[in-house]
């Protein structure tokens, strides 16, 4: 018989508590994404459409253009939870399931929506294949470079840590934006969302999702994106871009969301794009418990972020 010494013992205990250790982290830092992208949607919501304020506003306020209360998310968070409830259920990515529940999503409340998903969506509703959507949607909207693909695709980096969290994100970004400048866009973001939530520091996460980057437009802006200043737009790149470069600059998570929101313009999109980066990388107690607090739908969103860490676990 083998002889167990104290030190063998104290070893294999010292070991099983790092790696639980470890678990925990990475699963504190998934959930931060998921319900970072929400706080940040619903901190930039009041702001969606006007200029950058005068006075920094730190706190969520009541969206009069909608008419919802502060706190309250938008389709940036409807469509990421929708693109997480079909990655749990399915086990992985299935684009069949994945239009279905983003549909879904759209049904309940189709007012908020931007101009590609819109159309997609409806398309869809009318009879036609999801397959032919996207591409008729580009046609008809002569283009797609919206951002509504990249503020919903970081539960992708959530669920993967593989090479194939590219090859899922332009997957999903085709689903409703055939310009594959959006698709690159995302595959950036859920890169680095990706290797945030695993422990990889901000700058390694940074170089990772430029070396893997094959669009050159994206890859020559996010690669320098210090030379350019941020404009917080409707199109995918510039949406990516400043959502990029305060996460890049900002060191809390409040901060980066309040340099986000406080940009104008698209302030729910770039909120939200921002709010997952900061959240993959300082964790979900990161997060200010006064915006936790206000936030609608906290319960749904942190229950989808475990269940979808537990399927990205195996």
């Amino acid at each position: 018989m083998h002889t167990i010494t104290f030190l063998h013992v104290t070893s294999y205990c010292g070991n099983v508590i790092y790696l639980f250790g470890e678990v925990y982290i990475q699963l504190l830092h998934a959930a931060g994404s998921l319900v970072g992208l929400a706080v940040g949607d619903a901190f930039g919501a009041p702001l969606e459409g006007l200029a950058s304020p005068t006075e920094t506003v730190r706190e969520m306020g009541y969206s009069y253009h909608h008419g919802r209360k502060p706190g309250t998310f938008t389709d940036d968070t409807e469509q990421a939870l929708a693109v997480a409830r079909s990655l749990v259920r399915c086990r992985g990515f299935s684009p069949e399931d994945m239009m279905a529940e983003l549909v879904q999503a759209y049904r309940s409340d189709p007012t908020v929506y931007g101009p590609t998903s819109r159309r997609v969506f409806d398309l869809v509703l009318l009879g036609m294949d999801p397959r032919d959507a996207a591409r008729a949607a580009h046609e008809m909207n002569r283009g797609s470079r919206s951002n509504g693909s990249v503020m919903r695709g970081p539960p992708i980096g959530i669920w993967s840590g593989g090479p194939e969290v590219e090859v899922y994100s332009m997957a999903c970004s085709r689903l409703t934006h055939y310009d594959p400048v959006a698709g690159a866009c995302s595959s950036f973001v859920n890169r680095m969302v990706s290797d945030l939530c695993r422990g990889r520091e901000r700058e390694e996460a940074f170089r990772r999702a430029l070396s893997r980057c094959r669009d050159r437009e994206v890859a020559g802006i996010l690669g320098s994106f210090r030379e350019h200043d941020p404009v917080p737009g409707l199109d995918c790149l510039l949406a990516t871009h400043a959502s990029l470069s305060v996460f890049m600059e900002q060191d809390t998570f409040e901060e980066t969301l309040v340099a986000a929101v406080n940009l104008g313009g698209d302030a729910d999109t770039v909120g939200a794009i921002a709010g997952s980066l900061a959240g993959a990388r300082y964790g979900l107690f990161a997060i200010p418990r006064r915006w936790l607090a206000a936030l609608q739908g906290l319960p749904e969103v942190l229950s989808t972020a475990w269940q979808l860490w537990h399927v990205a676990r195996g």
